[in-house]
């Protein structure tokens, strides 16, 4: 059985709330520690659903791995000594693609299922594949994913068509082991990507060049162990700026990197936000209406896809009309039918939506259909007149730790509570 979350909005947000390690860098530091037959220690981990998922993979493969705290795991990868992934627990979330790169870099082989996670348009390998024949690799398609064999693993250059994040961080892991040098060219730049090479590098890998679009990697003959923190989650932070600024509060939040935040930032000051920037928190006060903008995702630095959805939930209320266009994905404007169950007013055409803001939205029964979805479920909630019943909290427990705590914590008056409708999801 699912749960769901019963939300009575019109609740100015204020306090202070402390965000959470990043899950988009969690789910591939993770991982990335098979690479190592010595122990890792890595902390500031979220306490979510996805990283529950990757001890259970880990353990399958024969890792020995221990919680010694919520976000704090030791993970002693010596006994593992399988290159085939557990095929139903992969099929359960996106990330488990990274399994590809980490036991094809330490074996020469690796059998992954194809990954699972939120359905919110085409998300091909086929960048991810470029990369490892790149290194001279064999990818052979199966009937539940993919075989991949090098004997040996060595360097190459790879062009991305596209600054794939997933494809560039795949790389990443199957190059830090492999003879000779690997230059990967038009790579990603978002921070989580800058954040699984300093990993890498503490456990001794040769890496230069992340955050840039050239990312440049020696190969090593084997990595050491280490202790890491995760940096805290750019996206759990743009979230609880949003929500802030979506019921005009005044929210402190803490353990974020400001500079991460920078397109975000602009957009909710352009909207009528006042934002206040310190060494490693944001104070934000939300205005009593925001003003009309228009967005256009991009990758980082620009805009990020993962904020299009709660940012489009706020901006509902706006004075005008907006204009949101996703760049990145085709198919993740679905959750636009439930704000306008709410009563908002949004079209759209292809990868523009039009929102023409409205006074105010009326709480009902909505339906979070991915991570980001739910969150602008939880923002239309808070914003909204009366009752709220977000469901399919399934979706949002994969990247937000303990958020109905936290929002409690700012004055929220939100509960989980199961939902007995869920069965047969």
């Amino acid at each position: 059985m699912d749960d769901k979350f019963i939300i009575r909005g019109g609740k100015p947000l204020t306090g202070q709330v402390e965000i959470s390690g990043a899950k988009n860098a969690a789910v591939a530091i993770i991982p990335a520690a098979l690479l190592c037959q010595e122990e890792c220690i890595i902390d500031n981990l979220p306490a979510i659903s996805d990283v529950s998922l990757l001890v259970d993979i880990l353990r399958s493969l024969g890792a020995k791995v221990e919680m010694q705290t919520p976000s704090r795991m030791r993970i002693d990868a010596s006994t593992v000594s399988t290159w085939q992934a557990p095929f139903e627990k992969v099929k359960a979330m996106r990330a488990s693609y990274y399994l590809m790169g980490v036991l094809l870099g330490r074996f020469g082989q690796a059998e992954v299922a194809l990954p699972g996670g939120c359905e919110i348009g085409m998300r091909p390998m086929d960048q991810h594949i470029k990369g490892f024949e790149a290194m001279g690799a064999t990818a052979k398609r199966t009937a539940e994913g993919y075989y991949l064999e090098a004997t040996p693993l060595s360097g190459g250059e790879v062009y991305l068509d596209m600054a794939s994040v997933g494809a560039t961080i795949n790389i990443m892991l199957a190059a830090v082991l492999a003879k000779g040098n690997t230059v990967i060219v038009n790579a990603a730049k978002e921070p989580h990507v800058v954040d699984l090479a300093n990993f890498l590098s503490a456990m001794g890998a040769k890496i230069k060049g992340a955050g840039t679009d050239t990312i440049r990697i020696r190969g090593v003959e084997r990595l050491h162990g280490c202790q890491y923190s995760v940096i805290p989650d750019q996206i759990e932070t743009g979230t609880m700026m949003v929500m802030a600024a979506a019921t005009a509060g005044s929210v402190l939040v803490t353990n974020v990197i400001p500079p991460h935040m920078e397109s975000i930032s602009a957009k909710l000051i352009e909207s009528g936000a006042k934002i206040e920037n310190g060494e490693d928190y944001i104070h934000i006060i939300g205005p009593e209406r925001p003003r009309a903008i228009s967005i256009s995702t991009l990758p980082y630095p620009g805009f990020p896809t993962d904020m299009q959805q709660p940012m489009t939930a706020y901006l509902a209320r706006a004075n005008g009309t907006s204009v949101i266009t996703e760049n990145i994905y085709e198919s993740r404007f679905r959750y636009v039918e439930e704000l306008n169950r709410m009563g908002a007013d949004i079209r759209v055409a292809g990868r523009v939506a039009i929102v023409n803001g409205v006074e105010s939205l009326r709480g009902t029964s909505i339906n979070s259909w991915d991570l980001r979805a739910g969150a602008a479920m939880i923002v239309a909630g808070l914003m909204a007149e009366g009752e709220t019943q977000v469901r399919r909290l399934r979706y949002i427990d994969r990247g937000y730790a303990n958020i109905e705590a936290k929002l409690r914590a700012l004055g929220a008056d939100i509960v989980r509570v199961p939902d007995p409708d869920s069965i047969g999801y």
